[in-house]
């Protein structure tokens, strides 16, 4: 049963006669139910066909003997009928208004889109690349690209019919026609869901992109180019300027007079169906999260590249993101971590939290056992660094790293040097400070990556441990964002107050190693 009035009927026959497929009819006739459009096509035109012909008038004449029957004639039976008609017949006619063409035409809106790729052959051979692709995934989001032209024909179609409305003092708004995407959604999800045996999210990571293309009718759009030349303005990576948006926006500029002095209403019937320019697969990125150790005094946090030379053989990232990346079977990464070291300090204690973004991961799915096996696999990798705590997080959990970059405490130890003797009395009072404030100005060292400021930070404790007449240990707390040598030497006065000027000697720091860096996360695991 089609899901057409006999409201629908005078729409109906206009759009089909002018090359209207029968689902961009429904369309057009305001059907939001998903279940007329999954109907096959070929039914689906066989049935619009039967409700468009026109009702079969009977032609009922006396007949005493034998009893009054009705019985149905071919054209040339009515043809031999006497005018007087003595002999009682009922005669209904067999000519039709509606074309029944002997295949199906390529719809003058959708470009074919609402006929053959809505069917079963189509969704198979899409399917069939998705499971060659390689990616693992538990649900799938369809998302397909249509030629932006379909805008425009779709716009004619519906000056059309809201024009023939009009005359039956009948109203269409854009609004009331079923959006060409909601349709092909009603019809193609339940069969990738059948085929591929995961269900459609809207919210899934894994995603299955489509995008079609018509360049019989390209030329399409060119005439709003010339009526809204401001909405089409070259844009990077664009290779038209003709996006769907900017059809979009002229659409809803153009006046309706303009529209039709340029473009055929009802739009012409084109030759070819739509082309699939690409069917690509992607995935969503994966985070990993976990704590690291670096042993080494040279190894950079990242790859240190300096005008295109590369100065360390590797970094803590690549040591553990080139693991990651091999494993998740990912296209690429991006690591970051609550604070980083210099290239000559050590990390050690639990660690520092970092957090690895895998992009286009083709593997996603792994047991805890694997997880561990994955990071011993690191550990052995490298006597710089060890990682432990290994997980698989969201997205949203990151944010807890970040938040302790400012706001939590790192602990340090750190080995000093004065140009003067001192004695053991001569540092006992460091141990006394609490929560003293100093002012940091931009390091020298790192004013060509971060903006000029003063910042205020807390040492919030300090405890020394001397060692000779020019060596002590230091061990501070101090609040996160803390420039620990600079405070120590003072970066040429930028730092105040400073180590030196507050033992009144010029102190400098020979090694550096971060103790603890006070971030509750990523949860710790059992080993």
């Amino acid at each position: 049963m089609l899901p057409l009035t006999e409201e629908n009927k005078h729409v109906a026959q206009l759009l089909f006669s002018s090359g209207t497929c029968p689902r961009c009819i429904f369309r057009f006739c305001g059907v939001d139910l998903p279940a007329p459009y999954k109907h096959p096509s070929k039914e689906l035109l066989n049935e619009l066909q039967k409700f468009l012909e026109p009702e079969k008038p009977e032609l009922i004449l006396e007949a005493p003997n034998p009893p009054l029957k009705k019985i149905r004639l071919h054209e040339d039976g009515i043809d031999n009928l006497s005018e007087d008609g003595k002999e009682g017949v009922s005669v209904t006619e067999d000519e039709s208004m509606a074309e029944k063409p002997s295949k199906l035409r390529v719809c003058n809106v959708c470009l074919g889109i609402l006929q053959e790729f809505c069917e079963k052959g189509f969704i198979t051979k899409v399917c069939q690349k998705v499971e060659a692709s390689g990616f693992e995934f538990t649900s799938v989001v369809l998302s397909v690209s249509f030629p932006p032209q379909l805008s425009v024909r779709e716009h004619a179609a519906w000056l059309l019919v809201k024009q023939e409305m009009g005359k039956q003092s009948l109203s269409l708004g854009r609004n009331d026609v079923v959006q060409l995407k909601e349709a092909y959604k009603w019809i193609t999800h339940p069969l990738f869901s059948e085929e591929l045996g995961v269900p459609t999210d809207g919210k899934s990571l894994f995603e299955v992109s489509v995008v079609f293309a018509h360049p019989e009718t390209a030329e399409d759009c060119h005439f709003l180019g010339e009526v809204c030349r401001d909405c089409f303005k070259p844009a990077k990576n664009k290779q038209s300027v003709f996006t769907r948006m900017a059809v979009l926006k002229a659409l809803s500029k153009i006046k309706e007079e303009d529209f039709l002095g340029q473009f055929p209403c009802p739009p012409n019937s084109p030759k070819t169906v739509c082309t699939v320019l690409e069917v690509e697969c992607t995935h969503g990125a994966v985070f990993v999260a976990g704590r690291y150790n670096k042993y080494s005094r040279n190894l950079p946090q990242t790859p240190w590249i300096i005008d295109g030379e590369r100065k360390m053989e590797s970094s803590v990232e690549e040591l553990i993101s080139d693991h990651l990346l091999a494993v998740f079977k990912a296209e690429s990464f991006n690591f970051s971590s609550s604070g980083r070291e210099d290239v000559d300090v050590r990390t050690l204690g639990n660690g520092r939290p970092f957090a690895v973004e895998l992009l286009n991961p083709h593997r996603v799915h792994f047991t805890s056992q694997e997880m561990k096996e994955l990071q011993q696999t690191i550990n052995k990798s490298s006597d710089k660094i060890q990682v432990r705590d290994l997980q698989l997080v969201t997205r949203e959990a990151i944010g807890h790293m970040k938040e302790g970059e400012e706001e939590k405490t790192k602990t340090y130890s750190a080995l000093i040097w004065t140009n003067r003797a001192i004695q053991k009395k001569d540092i006992g009072f460091l141990d006394d400070l609490k929560d003293l404030k100093i002012d940091q100005k931009t390091p020298l060292r790192v004013l060509h990556r971060r903006p000029l400021a003063v910042r205020t930070r807390a040492i919030h404790s300090m405890k020394t441990h001397y060692l000779d007449e020019h060596h002590f240990r230091l061990h501070l707390k101090t609040q996160a964002g803390t420039y620990i040598k600079e405070f120590v030497h003072g970066d040429f006065g930028r730092t105040k107050p400073n180590l030196g000027s507050l033992m009144n000697v010029t102190a400098d720091i020979l090694e550096l190693d971060v103790e603890s860096v006070d971030v509750d996360w990523p949860p710790a695991l059992d080993d």
